[in-house]
């Protein structure tokens, strides 16, 4: 699954990355258990945020690439709420989770930022994710700054403060793959740009 990676700043500015080429033999499966390993020792050796995710994108595409598995999990968005979270890996006490999360189609999450770095990898289906920015003068304030559209393939990477809307685009569920680090649950936030107000999420 080839695709373009697309970085996102704190300041909700994003820019292309260069594309994740597979130069490894795959022959054999990219096992979860070799992917997260793989992930620790970025996570023990790069301590820059920007860099570390610039580490995994080619790490993401080897594992989407070779495990077909991960493409036919039975995930649909809960018909009430509108979305599904499926936990693939999430252990106590180290800093990264792994998820598989569903969208129906039309929906448009709260204004948010995440207080960890993340990465989403798109499988299925559209996501249009627009970018906000505080205001210098006032933080809890904030006004759009851009949109992306991700399709199959691409990757969106984003910084901890980074402040996004994610909408479900098209008349089927979208389907991606995320990454987290350890969340600051202090620094995490919903927005309301017309109240002009910032609560934690």
């Amino acid at each position: 699954m080839i695709g373009q990676n697309w970085f996102a700043t704190n300041e909700g500015q994003w820019r292309a990355g260069e594309p994740s080429h597979l130069i490894e033999d795959l022959t054999q499966p990219y096992r979860l258990y070799r992917f997260l390993t793989d992930l620790e020792d970025i996570l023990d050796h790069i301590p820059d945020d920007s860099l570390r995710l610039q580490a995994m994108c080619p790490l993401v595409r080897k594992l989407l690439t070779s495990s077909t598995w991960l493409h036919m999990m039975p995930l649909q968005p809960d018909p009430e709420i509108g979305w599904e979270v499926t936990v693939l890996y999430n252990e106590p006490f180290f800093p990264l989770t792994v998820q598989l999360v569903a969208w129906s189609p039309g929906i448009l999450s709260p204004i948010h930022n995440h207080a960890s770095w993340g990465l989403v990898a798109l499988l299925s289906g559209q996501e249009k994710n627009i970018f906000w920015q505080r205001s210098l003068d006032s933080p809890d304030k904030i006004a759009p700054v851009g949109e992306q559209l991700l399709t199959p393939g691409d990757i969106l990477c984003f910084m901890p403060e980074t402040i996004h809307q994610i909408e479900a685009l098209g008349d089927q569920p979208t389907i991606s793959f995320n990454l987290y680090g350890e969340t600051d649950y202090d620094r995490r936030f919903e927005f309301d740009p017309i109240q002009g107000t910032a609560t934690h999420f």
